[in-house]
């Protein structure tokens, strides 16, 4: 029989104390972790294949089917991401910083764990290890609940893990997955104070804004990602392309992968057509601004007040012609969730100003928005991209899920 959450809560607050002080164990359970999924591959991929089936029954859209998709390739990454995370350095003890105070005092700040993480996900498998991995490592327990449209495949990775756990001498609910996907489950998490230090929506804006709104539990906002990319009068219109064809298509549904890209109407005329021979590679249907369509033709479909604040998640973009860099950054200031925007251009000016302007947790010059992935930044895995400002921003990695405690020493000092 499944335990219930507040059980797992219990149990889960006992391994962490454990996994606070475990040192080298979490290395080794790591790598073993590592090794069962690449030693399992047989079987992960038959459990995710009845996800897939049931997925396609329900009318799920290609991009969706492949963010839930697992192959051979993809588990072998997946044990890598694990891998790169056991071979990181512990946080945990590292000293942030010491000094000694003028009355002798020595105090130092040094980084501790969170205690007990738990992570409301959706579609894709990866973040079951991905998630998990970083937790251990930094010292944390973990409370994973993924979607229905994965529950196979994350129960399957979860078993695996914590069957790695054991082996390791660590508790095996140090990771924990949650059976039941009903709105129900999802509910009492978001009000397990007492138990989980920290909630991590990972997923579309509706799931992300739905913890937000209703969680007692202190929350991390992460992952949705209206970006954009804007088209400077200087830009090299071929990069231009380039770049845009890369951070719609490479992987349309994830929360890296560009909504809306924004053209001065100085090389509108011929930046357009570019950019459309590539997309039209991938079919990606273009929803623009009457001076779009004026120069694309009657192919791109009309844009509505609602397509500039949409992330897609699938081969759609929408496309504006702006006047000039100024009506590029009220665009993006008005509809940018804050998680990734670039400026395509060769005036180290524009480039300055854009950097200065644009509120996000990563911005870019001349290069795709894809890159906003932990991996890519040398964090390893990544637990999710954090869209707001306190505690973490940008890509969270293994130091993003640790806190600080001081420590004081003195030799009778009293006040």
């Amino acid at each position: 029989m499944s335990k219930t959450l507040l059980e797992m809560g219990k149990a889960a607050k006992e391994a962490a104390r454990i996994l606070a002080n475990a040192g080298p164990k979490k290395d080794q359970a790591l790598l073993k972790i590592a090794d069962a999924l690449e030693n399992n591959q047989k079987k992960l991929l038959e459990e995710n294949q009845k996800d897939l089936k049931a997925a396609k029954e329900s009318g799920m859209t290609e991009a969706l089917l492949d963010r839930l998709t697992l192959t051979v390739q993809r588990v072998h990454e997946m044990a890598e991401g694990v891998r790169k995370v056991a071979a990181q350095k512990d946080p945990i003890g590292s000293v942030v910083e010491g000094e000694v105070r003028p009355n002798g005092l020595e105090i130092r700040r040094v980084r501790v764990p969170l205690g007990v993480i738990g992570i409301i996900f959706e579609a894709r498998p990866n973040v079951t290890s991905d998630a998990a991995a970083l937790c251990l490592k930094a010292g944390n327990a973990v409370i994973l609940r993924g979607g229905r449209e994965a529950i196979h495949s994350n129960l399957c990775v979860a078993d695996l893990m914590r069957e790695a756990v054991k082996e390791a001498g660590l508790p095996q609910d140090s990771i924990q997955i949650v059976e039941d996907t009903s709105h129900e489950s999802a509910n009492e998490m978001m009000n397990l104070t007492g138990y989980l230090d920290v909630l991590i929506p990972r997923g579309g804006r509706g799931l992300i804004q739905m913890v937000v709104k209703n969680a007692r539990v202190p929350v991390i906002e992460t992952g949705a990602g209206n970006c954009h990319v804007y088209v400077d009068d200087s830009a090299d219109l071929d990069m231009a392309a380039n770049i845009i064809y890369n951070a719609k298509t490479s992987r349309p549904s994830v929360c890296n992968a560009i909504e809306t890209i924004l053209v001065h109407e100085k090389v509108a005329e011929e930046a357009l057509p570019k950019i459309k021979v590539l997309l039209d590679r991938k079919h990606v249907e273009l929803r623009g601004c009457p001076k779009t369509r004026e120069i694309l033709g009657d192919s791109v479909i009309p844009a509505t007040e609602e397509d500039w604040d949409t992330e897609y998640d699938d081969y759609i973009l929408a496309v504006k012609v702006v006047k000039n860099m100024e009506e590029a950054l009220s665009h993006i200031a008005r509809y940018s969730t804050g998680h990734s925007e670039c400026i395509v251009t060769e005036s180290y000016e524009h480039a300055r100003e854009f950097t200065q302007r644009v509120d996000s947790a990563a911005v870019y010059v001349n290069a795709s928005t894809r890159f906003t992935d932990g991996g890519e930044f040398g964090l390893g895995a990544e637990i999710g991209i954090s869209t707001q400002k306190l505690h973490a921003r940008g890509p969270m990695g293994v130091e993003q899920l640790t806190s600080t405690k001081f420590l004081i020493f003195g030799n009778g000092q009293v006040r």
